[in-house]
């Protein structure tokens, strides 16, 4: 989504030489008093933008991983289930800010025809494990786990928007989803590389089926076949309100979105409209890159100053469901942008920093740092906690000659510690040296990005939480002179 958006927009417009002021479709704008005109169209576009940012962003992930088996990032068809017996590494590129914690397991369901039941085993209580559900608008609707449902075997039936029925026998709980596809993303703790075995014998209890099937009842019609867009980062550009159009017709607008659906019809885009969106005269078309490229400069504002700044690190909670977002569309945009299918504040909470505590850049082919926990003020959760490099430009993990994305607490039996007890991380991108190489977290030879992970945080003192006004802070990134 980052680039220049209106210069990409206008290229493409003017090559097509599609409109004029004097071609039909200007001639009829001028006598349809529906159609807004050149300030109204900016502004909805730029409203537009910040709505449905994250709703494409997550349609290019649904189109990759369950549609395009050519994407290079295809994990399964929609409906069956994907298990990761890995970590993701600098070779995952489909999502920014990837989690490198935790094998994941993924399923995208498609809830059109009937609901789905989620079959999880039992865990062992010592191991996190959470599956979060995510709608089509990337509302987080509900959560199987260790700290929502516990670490019991149980079966769990997701629902579409418009499903109306009674609850099976044997199902613990019902989640509904804002979509008629949904993303199930499924988070198994691994303690270390020889724990893998152990992760696996987890993963494959996780069952995804039908309600038919779980019934034992013959399935209902088989939902229509879709024509997918094929949709990539530069068809993005040029194309962003074709595909939210095409995406809002699979999640009915809830009551919070009704003034913005409205909006977006004056401009062709969703249900209600009265015309197509490609027929926007030119210079109607150009606004529309103008208020994009606002919108996006608003996301990223929000970014660097929505959350409390805390040592460097910028500290809050940015993901949840359509009641904790309630319609503050730029927050969702901005949860999106800085790292799509994050947490609930309550199920993990991402700190994260470019920058030092006085605001200067991280920058590790310029510097070298540190960053130090005193001792008894490690992250405090009830589950495990992280700290990830990533590239500051791309937001993606980076190649590096230890093939270390991260240090994390699984990892403190063998760090060393300082004289004092404290834990000291070296943030750099050379080795610090064979005494110190347990503690190095290699850093890109450019802009740093790192996000802490601090799953299951505690809510009793000292705590993260509640999110920018909690008891325990993180401590800053320190310079090397």
């Amino acid at each position: 989504m980052n680039g220049t958006l209106t210069t990409a927009l206008a290229a493409t417009l003017l090559a097509s030489g599609c409109a004029t002021r004097n071609d039909a479709v200007a001639q009829a704008e001028r006598m349809d008093q529906d159609r807004p005109g050149i300030a109204e169209t900016k502004a909805i576009a730029e409203e537009g933008f910040i709505y449905g940012l994250p709703i494409v962003m997550n349609y290019a992930v649904m189109y990759e991983y369950a549609v395009d088996r050519n994407s290079g990032q295809f994990k399964a068809p929609f409906n069956q289930i994907l298990n990761e017996a890995r970590v993701f590494t600098y070779q995952d590129t489909a999502v920014i800010t990837p989690n490198s914690d935790t094998p994941y397991s993924l399923v995208w369901l498609d809830l059109r025809a009937e609901p789905m039941v989620l079959s999880v085993p039992a865990v062992d209580k010592a191991r996190y494990y959470s599956v979060m559900l995510n709608d089509g608008n990337t509302f987080n609707y509900g959560y199987i786990g260790s700290r929502a449902t516990g670490n019991e075997a149980g079966d769990y039936l997701v629902v579409g928007p418009d499903w109306k029925g009674a609850t099976p026998p044997g199902i613990r709980k019902v989640f509904r989803s804002g979509s008629m596809f949904s993303l199930a993303v499924y988070r198994t703790q691994l303690f270390n590389p020889e724990d893998m075995p152990k992760v696996v014998e987890v993963q494959s209890g996780y069952r995804v089926r039908p309600l038919s099937e779980y019934l034992g009842q013959a399935a209902p019609a088989a939902a229509p076949t879709i024509d997918f867009p094929k949709i990539d980062k530069e068809m993005v550009k040029t194309g962003f309100f074709d595909y939210l159009d095409f995406a809002l017709q699979f999640a009915p607008a809830g009551p919070e979105e009704k003034e913005i659906r409205a909006r977006l019809a004056r401009i062709g885009v969703g249900a209600g409209k009265k015309f197509d969106f490609k027929e926007l005269s030119l210079e109607h078309r150009m606004e529309v890159g103008f208020g994009m490229s606002d919108g996006h400069a608003r996301v990223e504002q929000y970014l660097a100053t929505g959350d409390k700044d805390i040592n460097g690190w910028k500290v809050g909670s940015l993901f949840g469901d359509r009641a904790f977002y309630n319609g503050d569309w730029l927050k969702r945009a901005a949860a999106a942008s800085g790292g799509i299918y994050g947490n609930d504040a309550a199920e993990a909470m991402y700190p994260m920093t470019r920058t030092l505590a006085n605001g200067e850049p991280l920058d590790g082919g310029k510097h070298r740092y540190t960053l130090t926990f005193k001792p008894g003020q490690l992250p405090p959760v009830n589950s495990f906690w992280s700290v990830t490099m990533y590239d500051g430009k791309t937001q993606l993990l980076i190649k590096n000659p230890i093939n270390r994305y991260l240090i994390n607490s699984t990892m403190l039996p063998g760090m060393k510690k300082d004289a004092d007890g404290s834990l000291t991380l070296y943030i750099q991108k050379n080795s610090p040296g064979a005494s110190r190489k347990s503690n190095w977290l290699p850093a890109p030879n450019g802009p740093i990005y790192l996000v802490m992970r601090l799953y299951w945080p505690r809510s009793e003192v000292p705590s993260i939480l509640p999110p920018g006004e909690g008891t325990w802070s993180p401590p800053a990134v320190v310079l090397v002179k």
